[in-house]
């Protein structure tokens, strides 16, 4: 009888150490989703004035979500850098 209450607590503590690692991997992987279309969102060149998740295009257009004329984004930065002007 005590073999069978050995098993079943190992059995138990198992289950819930992978069920709390199932959901540590789903956080991460929608951390990950949130960072990308921000990112989008943000470093795009043309981007939604309301910053809507997942919009922003390398060219003019409208946001796909709330319809709004993208403007030019100052803050764009080509191949991971800011061109700016320098002085000689």
């Amino acid at each position: 009888m005590k073999t069978v209450k050995t098993i079943l607590g190992i059995m138990v503590l198992s289950l819930m150490l992978t069920t709390v690692s199932c959901k540590e991997g789903k956080k991460e992987k929608a951390t990950t989703k949130t960072e990308q279309a921000e990112k989008k969102e943000y470093a795009s060149a043309y981007v939604c004035p309301m910053h809507c998740d997942g919009s922003g295009s390398d060219t003019e257009g409208e946001c796909p979500k709330c319809g709004m004329d993208y403007v030019k984004n100052d803050d764009h930065k080509v191949d991971g850098h800011k061109h700016e002007g320098h002085n000689h």
